[in-house]
Order: structure tokens, then C-alpha cells, then sequence
């Protein structure tokens, strides 16, 4: 039998307000309750696994454990063509602690510049993971193709949205309407995927 989500609680496993108003914009209107991280006091687990995926369920199963709801969370990041795929799962630390996504964006173009790269083609990339209390699983991936832009531009999005324009626009994700980023962005590719088979 396929698993569904029932209408009820879902923990946003992430402690990014960026992503938790994103997830609060999916999951809502399907009936679920979203109570993040944040506002449940969990404890952030440390990232130890090597893609997208194993991040995202490391953290949900974290989640689910804790709580005894299923948990939902995102591991997403910027993979920058010329640059082998960086700064990747590294995407988050790449701003440093307290984060700084205007320095982790200073720090992508330097490398570019470094590399001399005329190639600025980038995508970011998503993970959806859902655990249930029970420790069922899985995982839904989705991406967004584009573009790296410089000085960045936009201050609607978050994290290294002011430098990316998707294929097609002339916009960067942080000068964009939030709706418009939403139905095109990799989160929104991996979420139509998971809504599919879980909703």
C-alpha cells in the first residue's frame, strides 16, 4: 500500500526561516500543519552525508524521532557548473557562521574569477525527504537550470537567489515575485514530485 500524508502536523525539519516560509507555502494550502524546527527547540543535526539526499533524511529522521510526527526536510544548495558541482551540499557553510550568503556569493564569484570561467552556468538543487515516526521514507529531488549573474541583484529571496536567473527570465530569483520563484524553483520541482505520490 502507498503511503499519503494525512492532514495534521508536519515538522519542517530545518531551522532556515527562508525554507520554512517556503515549505508553510506548499504544504498549507494541502491541508498540513507546519511547525518548524525553530518553533519546536530541536537541536540541528550535523551534516555528514555526501548528497542532497542523505542530508535530507539525516535531518528528518532526527526530526521524526523527536517528535513522533512525520517530519519533512529540504537539503538544497547551488552547484555552479565551471566549479565541479561546488559549493553543492556545502552550499549553507560556504556562508560561514553567523551565515552570510552575501560573502558565500563574494566567494563563489572569486572562484569563477580565479578559474577565469566563462562558463556560468549553475543549478540548485533540492531534496525532499518525509520520515515517519515508524521509519518509512522517501525522498523526491528536483532542480532549477540557470545562470550566475554579477553584482547580485534582488532582495526577495534568500540565500544565493540574488545571483541566479533561471533559464528563460531575465529576473533573478531575488528581484522575483515569490509566487512566480516558488512555482519554478528546484523546491517546487521536488515538491509537484512528492505531492504526486504523497498528497
Amino acid at each position: 500500500m502507498t503511503r499519503t500524508l494525512g492532514k495534521g502536523r508536519l515538522v519542517a525539519a530545518t531551522h532556515n526561516k527562508g525554507k520554512v516560509r517556503e515549505l508553510k507555502d506548499l504544504f498549507e494550502p494541502a491541508g498540513l500543519e507546519v511547525v518548524s524546527a525553530i518553533d519546536l527547540d530541536l537541536p540541528e543535526p550535523e551534516e555528514t552525508e555526501k548528497t542532497f539526499a542523505g542530508n535530507a533524511l539525516l535531518k528528518a529522521r532526527a526530526a521524526a524521532k523527536a517528535t513522533g510526527s512525520p517530519a519533512l526536510s529540504d537539503d538544497s544548495g547551488l552547484a555552479v557548473e565551471a566549479l565541479d558541482g561546488q559549493p553543492g551540499i556545502y552550499s549553507a557553510r560556504w556562508a560561514g557562521e553567523p551565515r552570510d550568503f552575501n560573502m558565500a556569493m563574494e566567494k563563489v564569484e572569486a572562484e569563477l574569477a580565479r578559474m577565469d570561467a566563462d562558463n556560468r552556468r549553475a543549478k540548485f538543487v533540492c531534496a525532499l525527504a518525509v520520515v515517519w515516526p515508524d521509519g518509512h521514507e522517501k525522498v523526491y529531488e528536483g532542480e532549477v537550470h540557470g545562470e550566475l549573474v554579477w553584482p547580485p541583484r534582488g532582495e526577495k529571496g534568500f540565500g544565493y537567489d540574488p545571483m541566479f536567473v533561471a533559464e528563460g527570465e531575465s529576473d533573478t530569483f531575488g528581484e522575483m515575485d515569490p509566487a512566480k520563484k516558488h512555482a519554478m524553483s528546484h523546491r517546487a520541482d521536488a515538491f509537484r514530485k512528492l505531492r504526486a505520490a504523497l498528497l
